[in-house]
């Protein structure tokens, strides 16, 4: 089985390294014309975030609550027998020990039924893809297979909207990707027609839609050939890694995160092959790395968040730990008061979902997040389970500052600005809630090829960044059919507007989204002025895959009761979040608008909250 070979992490687990990668054998970096460089690290400045656990307060923000305000340095009383590990190893893979079968969840159930991972590891999926669905549905097994199972692969089977078909979720560290790969992935959406599309995620990925699967297999290895991979990205196992989406071109960029990321992904997925080290977590997982003042990789929703921090003279990074959203409830990530080298980035992130792996509660799902267990354990009980799992078995107590400007402001990707490479820009393209079809993914290929240097990066906010492109080519590149018809500098809400799949495509989704949104928004602009861009997101359950809590408003989907009390489409509206160095969440401040009422609420806080105002439109009669 070919690897996938990645920069920066030259073993499976070891020692995250900053030299270009010198394997003979070819390298991502190498695949994607990428030369990784150790950056020079500047110094701290004055005005920093706190990530050190002195004075540090977080806001944990449980939805239709009121913001609490909690400190991390609770040590709860914990008895000796709640740190006996749950898993053991059999067979090369990690189960739940049969002692703590009791009370867990229907997720926990299928794995022990059968191993997600020997879908691949055994190359199942083969004698899987050649069944008949009738027979599939025969069988609980193998319906579990194609329902839940398979999300270890990454396939997402959408039986209630597109029975038969599924959404596949690709692996792509730092959101960069090439040219290669994406005709790759047009080619593979372009034979399902109407039914093929592909999504940029809120975590710089590529999801695509409509495949069949009597493909998969040859899909996947179709993958591995290109360099990329969708195992592990789905159920249990870590979310795409995300850093800096313009790191290595960006004047203002404390770190280049793509060597940290790269290492990062390739012990995550064992360069393509897959880590069954970690696919038995208890939920999922989510790690980035601050490569900029800007944090456009918003550590404060992330499980793990390496934030640059020089400690003695060495560089390193401050952590952040335990940022989720779930239906029942959003925490935002805490300081661990803990700081680890460069070399240490790996280890690191190993022993933490070790100890997750080890320790974490595997019943409501609800509860199965990490930061459940750090609240169960203490920030310091939870530290020390994961120190003792260092190969040093020593954690070293965070710097006093971390390297983050708290003044910065945040930057607009979009549009065209000039790279630290003399003569270079990139130019941001918006792409409308992050929806692509094969003939735009063909056309974003080219353009990277004929402009740049065939490469593409990936936002959070399902933009695209044709890095690389000479100055000279730039009003060129501006003129281009899709840039002009998506827009480099699309107007103030459309610029920033993030939406989720929706009910289209979603079974977990209450509304319908995608459209939605971009019908809403065009009606605000069509209605008002605007002094300055607002951040907008929907985002279809309570699930919030569109994040919803970070928006200037956000707006959730649920269902509501009209005039007449008869149920329809409605949305919780959220408002408040912030991105950026002083990021925090937003608070719930209206539940169940109807959809179709939705128009002058929003009208109303653009007015009193963004300096919008109405458009006057003279009445001449009939």
């Amino acid at each position: 089985m070919t690897a996938i070979q990645g920069v920066g992490c030259l073993g499976v687990p070891t020692l995250c390294q900053l030299a270009e990668a010198s394997s003979s054998s070819s390298s991502f970096s190498q695949m994607s014309g990428l030369r990784i460089t150790v950056p020079v690290i500047k110094l701290p400045k004055s005005n920093t975030l706190s990530t050190s656990r002195k004075s540090a307060r977080v806001n944990v923000v449980a939805q239709g609550a009121a913001t609490e305000q909690a400190s991390p340095s609770a040590a709860p009383a914990v008895d000796a027998s709640r740190l006996k590990q749950r898993v053991e190893l059999v067979d090369g893979y990690w189960k739940l020990k049969d002692e703590f079968h009791g009370g867990i969840n229907p997720a926990e159930k299928a794995k022990l039924e059968a191993e997600p991972m020997k879908l691949w590891t055994e190359r199942r999926i083969d004698e899987l893809a050649k069944t008949p669905f009738e027979e599939i549905e025969a069988s609980k097994l193998m319906k579990d297979d194609i329902d839940v199972r398979l999300k270890w692969l990454g396939l997402f089977h959408r039986r209630k909207h597109q029975y038969g078909r599924f959404m596949m979720r690709l692996k792509l560290p730092n959101g960069v990707t090439t040219s290669e790969q994406t005709r790759y992935l047009a080619r593979v959406i372009e034979k399902y027609g109407p039914e093929g599309c592909a999504d940029v995620t809120t975590r710089q990925n590529w999801q695509i839609r409509g495949v069949v699967l009597e493909d998969v297999p040859e899909i996947m290895d179709g993958l591995m050939k290109v360099g990329l991979t969708s195992l592990q990205s789905g159920m249990d196992n870590v979310r795409n890694a995300v850093g800096n989406p313009i790191a290595g071109i960006d004047p203002h960029e404390i770190i280049d995160t793509r060597p940290y990321i790269m290492a990062l992904n390739d012990y995550i997925v064992n360069r393509g092959q897959g880590n069954l080290e970690i696919t038995n977590l208890p939920r999922k997982w989510n790690v980035c790395v601050i490569g900029t003042h800007d944090m456009f990789e918003h550590p404060h929703i992330n499980d793990l968040a390496y934030i640059p921090a020089i400690k003695d003279g060495k560089m390193g990074f401050n952590l952040l730990v335990g940022g989720f959203f779930s239906s029942k409830r959003d925490a935002e990530a805490i300081p661990l008061d803990a700081w680890v080298s460069e070399q240490d980035v790996v280890p690191l992130c190993k022993a933490m979902l070790e100890a997750f792996r080890d320790l974490g509660f595997r019943g409501n799902r609800q509860k199965c997040r990490m930061m459940w267990l750090i609240d169960e354990l203490g920030v310091e009980g939870f530290r020390s389970e994961v120190e003792k799992r260092l190969p040093s078995q020593k954690l070293e107590r965070a710097a006093e500052k971390d390297l983050i400007d708290i003044t910065w402001e945040r930057r607009n990707l979009l549009g065209v600005h000039p790279q630290k490479q003399s003569g270079l820009s990139f130019v941001g393209v918006h792409v409308p809630v992050g929806r692509l079809q094969a003939a735009d993914m063909y056309e974003f290929a080219r353009l990277a090829d004929e402009y740049g240097s065939g490469e593409l990066r990936l936002t959070v906010e399902q933009n695209i960044i044709i890095p690389n492109v000479p100055d000279s080519k730039i009003p060129q590149l501006l003129n281009e059919p899709l840039v002009v018809r998506f827009g480099a500098e699309p107007t103030p809400l459309l610029t920033q507007l993030v939406s989720c799949t929706g009910k289209q495509f979603c079974g977990m989704a209450i509304i319908e989204t995608k459209n939605r949104a971009l019908e809403i928004t065009k009606e605000l602009e069509a209605t008002m002025n605007f002094t300055r861009p607002v951040r907008m997101h929907w985002t279809g359950c309570p699930n919030s895959c569109a994040q919803v809590q970070v928006a200037d408003i956000g707006f959730m989907g649920t269902m509501a009761k009209d005039e007449n009390k008869k149920a329809v489409d409605g949305v919780d509206i959220f408002f408040g979040g912030r991105v950026g160095a002083d990021s925090h969440l937003g608070e719930k401040i209206r539940s169940s608008v109807p959809v179709k009422d939705l128009i002058p609420v929003v009208q109303d806080l653009l007015v009193e909250h963004f300096g919008a105002t109405k458009k006057n439109f003279l009445n001449f009669g009939e």
